[in-house]
C-alpha cells in the first residue's frame, strides 16, 4: 500500500475518521500532525490557530493545560472547523477493566469522547480495552491507534507485543484506525492486502536535533515517509521551540513530509 495514494486508500476503510483523515491529508496536501504539548489555554489556542492551515491533525495532552475550561474545547472545535483538520487526544489509555476506560473516555472534567476524533492506547490489559473503548467511541464514528512501537531510548515494547497489537487490531478493523510506530508494521511480508490497511503515525520526527536529552529520538521526515512507508509525521517542538516562528517552521514541515510522500510514490 505504500505507493498508492492517500485518497486511492481511503475506500480501505469502513470507518468514517480514517476515511475523513485521508481525505483531508490529500486535499490540504500535509501528512503533518502538530503535537502541541503547552501548558496554557491562550499559548495553545495561539499556535494551533497558526498552524492549522498545514496539519492534517493536532494531538493533544489535555491534561497538561493548567486552566483547562470547557470554553477551550468550543475554541478548538471552532478552530477544527476553520482549518479543517481532525483531533487527536494522546490519552494513551492502559488501564485494566473496560469499565474503567470507558469513564476515563467519557466522563470526568475532560469528556474526550465529545470532541477527539481519535485516541490511542496500549494493549498491555488485553483486548478488553479495545472492547471498552469500541463502545463509547464506535457509535460517535471515532477513530482508535494503537501504540506497537516507541520512540523513546530504552523502551520495553519487544516485537512478540508489537506483533500481538497488530493481532488485535485485525480483529477490531471497524475502530481500530492504525497504530503509533516507527513506521509501517506488518506481521509478516504477505500482510499487505487492502482488508490489512491502517494507518500509520510516527512521533520523533525532527529536521535538526537527533535527540533532546530526555531520552526522545528524532528522525528526519524522509526517513520516517519514505524509508519506513509511515503516512504522517507527528512534530512538537521542532514547530514551536523557543523562539521559532510558528508558521515559517509549520511549512517546513509541511513540505519536508509532503515531499518525501511524493518520492515514495515514484
Amino acid at each position: 500500500m505504500t505507493n498508492v495514494t492517500y485518497s486511492e486508500r481511503a475506500t480501505n476503510f469502513n470507518n468514517k475518521t480514517a476515511r475523513k483523515l485521508f481525505e483531508i491529508i490529500e486535499h490540504k496536501k500535509t501528512n503533518l500532525a502538530l503535537a502541541l504539548d503547552v501548558s496554557t489555554k491562550q499559548e495553545f489556542l495561539d499556535i494551533a490557530d497558526k498552524v492549522g492551515p498545514y496539519i492534517c491533525c493536532l494531538k493533544t495532552h489535555i491534561d497538561i493545560l493548567i486552566d483547562f475550561d470547557n470554553d477551550l474545547i468550543e475554541q478548538l472545535k471552532k478552530l477544527q472547523i476553520k482549518h479543517n483538520f481532525l483531533i487527536f487526544e494522546d490519552r494513551k489509555f492502559a488501564d485494566i477493566g473496560s469499565n474503567t476506560v470507558k469513564n476515563q473516555y467519557s466522563q470526568g472534567i475532560y469528556r474526550i469522547a465529545e470532541w477527539a476524533d481519535i485516541i490511542d492506547a496500549h494493549c498491555l490489559p488485553g483486548e478488553g480495552i479495545i472492547n471498552g473503548l469500541k463502545e463509547i467511541g464506535l457509535p460517535l464514528n471515532r477513530g482508535l491507534l494503537l501504540l506497537a512501537e516507541m520512540s523513546s531510548k530504552g523502551n520495553l515494547i519487544t516485537r512478540n507485543y508489537t506483533n500481538s497489537t497488530i493481532e488485535m487490531a485485525l480483529n477490531h478493523k471497524d475502530f481500530v484506525i492504525g497504530f503509533i510506530a516507527s513506521g509501517k508494521i506488518t506481521l509478516n511480508d504477505n500482510n499487505n492486502n487492502i482488508q490489512n490497511d491502517f494507518i500509520f503515525m510516527t512521533p520523533g520526527v525532527g529536521l535538526s536535533n537527533k535527540e533532546d536529552g530526555l531520552g526522545q529520538q528524532y528522525r528526519t521526515p524522509r526517513e520516517v515517509i519514505t524509508e519506513s512507508k509511515s503516512d504522517i509525521i507527528i512534530v512538537g517542538r521542532g514547530i514551536y521551540g523557543s523562539g521559532k516562528d510558528v508558521i515559517t517552521e509549520a511549512k517546513r514541515y509541511r513540505d519536508a513530509g509532503w515531499n518525501a510522500y511524493l518520492e515514495r510514490l515514484k
